[in-house]
Parts: structure tokens; C-alpha cells; sequence
């Protein structure tokens, strides 16, 4: 049985096994995952396996990184329904959405892969211009963002169980940082809490993640005009074809004193 006490974390009795085959039942805390529907003026859009909390960003994080929506003036009003107010957010436009989904797909969020099985890079074309030169990046900040990422999960912390995205200007400072079981949940909730806020598209913002570099994670990161990402782990294929297209830098495997660059290097002060 576990018992949630509060939005990301819940509680649950486990058996630790220690040396020499020790044996004993403890509370400890794990991260909550729970599936959540989309809804845009009155139509399911898509279902996302997430860790509640943070759920109007993670919509419209989610609508805008599929350039559904291009900025907050696109969003009429986004919460709960009165229904089922936990499992459903709704979101409702000035003057519908930018293109019609229907008949491409229903969209499914698992915890685990984001959005797959699309005509990738043709699709980020479409949605969003060219990533714009600017401020070249110090490498002494690349190699800040990861630690002071995780300084700020406090999810992590407590579960061990989080991803997290952490959004920087190009002076180093924290925008927004979200935690999710999924990471590309995390994303989108970041850059859902900075578009409600009115700061949409991002140029010269910098995304941190705390795992790998999947192509879902550079694609929510160039729809949304970014300079470029930050991983602690490795970038796939597709990723690093992504950033080099559009021009973003894109660096892997920052840990320590180091960390490889695998896109846009013209981007690196020095």
C-alpha cells in the first residue's frame, strides 16, 4: 500500500535487504506516477503517463513543443476540469489551434519514450525557424548547469526516481526547473511554466537535463527556439542530427571537468 503525501512523492512499506541476507520493512518514499488527459477546447488531444503536479505547464509545454500553440496569447484559460478534476486538464484557445491534429494521431505519453514515430526532422522544420546566432556560451557555464540543476531536485533527492530539466539565460540563471518521471514530461513542464508566464518562444536559453539527450527532448528544444542542451548523459543519432540542422548546441557527458560537444561548437566562446 503506499499513500501519497504530497503531489510527486508517495510513501510505501518495502523490505531492505542488507549484508548477510539482513532483512527489514521500512517507509520509503517513491516518485508518484499517474496518467493525466489532455484536453483542448472540449477534445482528448493526448494521455501522458506523469508525476502530477505542474500539470497546466505540462500541457501547454506539451502543445507548444508540438507547435500546437506558438505563445501564451494562444492560451485562453488552462486548469482542472470539474469532472475529474485530478485525471483531466483543459485547456482552451483564443482561435483553435495553429494546425488540426485529427487524423495524424492521438497522441500517447508514456513515462518513458515521449512522442516517437514522426517524420522528425521534417516536422521541427516546419514548426519553427532556424535556431537565431547569439551570445556565444563560456564553457566554464556548461560545466556549471548540471550541479546547479541538481541542487534544485528536491524530488530526486527524496526518491532517487525523478528526471528534471533546468532552463538557463546565458548568465547561468535558473528560469524554471521541473521534475517527472518522464524526462520529456520535465521539458515540457519547464518550458510550459515560462510560457504561462509569458516568455515564449526562448532564444539564448540554455536546457539542462539531468539524463541522456533523446530526440524528443532536442526537438521540444528547438520548436521552442532554444540555443542549445545540456546533458549529464549521451545525445542518440537522431539528436545530434537535430542540433547540427538547426544550429544548437548540443553537449553531452558533462560531468567533472569535462564534456563533449557534438553540435554546435561555433556556439563555445574561447
Amino acid at each position: 500500500m503506499t499513500v501519497t503525501i504530497e503531489p510527486h512523492v508517495a510513501r510505501a512499506w518495502i523490505e531492505r535487504v542488507g549484508s548477510e541476507g539482513r532483512r527489514e520493512r521500512v517507509r520509503d518514499e517513491v516518485a508518484v506516477e499517474e496518467p493525466l488527459e489532455i484536453r483542448v477546447d472540449g477534445e482528448p488531444i493526448a494521455v501522458a503517463m506523469r508525476t502530477p503536479g505542474e500539470d497546466e505547464e505540462l500541457a501547454v509545454g506539451f502543445l507548444a513543443g508540438e507547435a500546437l500553440i506558438g505563445g501564451r496569447k494562444d492560451v485562453a484559460s488552462v486548469g482542472p476540469t470539474e469532472d475529474f478534476a485530478a485525471n483531466i486538464v483543459e485547456l482552451r484557445t483564443r482561435n483553435g489551434l495553429r494546425r488540426d491534429p485529427a487524423g495524424e494521431r492521438r497522441f500517447s505519453l508514456t513515462s518513458a519514450c515521449g512522442v516517437c514515430g514522426k517524420a522528425a526532422l521534417e516536422f521541427v522544420d516546419r514548426a519553427a525557424p532556424p535556431v537565431e546566432p547569439g551570445r556565444p556560451v563560456e564553457p566554464e557555464l556548461v560545466l556549471r548547469l548540471p550541479s546547479a540543476t541538481r541542487a534544485a531536485q528536491a524530488g530526486f533527492e527524496r526518491t532517487g526516481g525523478l528526471h528534471a530539466t533546468g532552463l538557463f539565460d546565458a548568465d547561468g540563471r535558473l528560469l524554471a526547473l521541473r521534475e517527472d518521471v518522464g524526462r520529456h514530461n520535465a521539458i515540457d513542464k519547464a518550458v510550459g511554466a515560462l510560457l504561462l508566464e509569458g516568455s515564449y518562444p526562448l532564444p539564448g536559453v540554455i536546457a539542462c537535463l539531468s539524463g541522456r539527450a533523446g530526440f524528443e527532448l532536442v526537438q521540444k528544444a528547438g520548436v521552442a527556439g532554444m540555443a542549445g542542451v545540456v546533458a549529464v548523459g549521451a545525445p542518440s543519432t537522431l539528436a545530434v542530427d537535430l542540433a547540427r540542422e538547426r544550429g544548437m548546441l548540443l553537449c553531452g557527458f558533462v560531468r567533472g571537468d569535462s564534456f563533449n560537444v557534438y553540435a554546435g561548437v561555433e556556439r563555445l566562446a574561447g
